[in-house]
C-alpha cells in the first residue's frame, strides 16, 4: 500500500443490480458494474504474468459479486458467481478503476468488438 492510499470508508454490494458501491474518504464515489471487476480482475488468470499476457474476458454480462472478503487492511478479495475468486482488489486499484472507469470500459468494449465478440 503506498503512503498516500486513499482509503474506502464504504463498501456496499447491490446484488439484484450487480454492482459494488464504494466511497472513498476523500469524498470519490464510485459504483463498478460486476462485470467490469471481474474483466479487470488483477488475478494472473485475466492479466497474465507480465504484459501482452492479459486474457480477454468475453461473456462476462452477467456476472455477479457473490462475496467479499477483506484482506488484512488494504484489500479485499472478490467472489463472483462465475467461480472466480483470485483477485485481490487493492484500495488503489478500486480508487484507479473508478478514476478511469469510462476510458477502461471503452477500451474493453472495443476490444470484444476486435475479437468479433457480440454482448448479450
Amino acid at each position: 500500500m503506498r503512503k498516500n492510499t486513499v482509503r474506502p470508508t464504504d463498501i456496499k454490494l447491490h446484488q439484484k443490480s450487480r454492482i459494488l458501491e464504494v466511497t472513498f474518504a476523500e469524498g470519490s464515489h464510485f459504483e463498478f458494474p460486476a462485470e467490469y471487476l471481474r474483466v479487470y480482475s488483477p488475478s494472473a488468470e485475466v492479466r497474465g504474468h507480465g504484459p501482452g499476457q492479459e486474457v480477454l474476458q468475453l461473456d462476462k454480462e452477467k456476472v455477479n459479486i457473490v462475496g467479499i472478503e477483506p484482506i488484512g487492511t488494504y484489500a479485499v478479495l472478490l467472489q463472483f458467481d462465475d467461480g472466480h475468486d483470485t483477485g485481490i482488489y487493492s484500495w488503489d486499484l478500486l480508487y484507479n478503476l473508478g478514476l478511469n472507469q469510462t476510458k477502461l470500459w471503452g477500451e474493453y468494449l472495443s476490444r470484444l468488438e476486435q475479437a468479433g465478440h457480440k454482448r448479450t
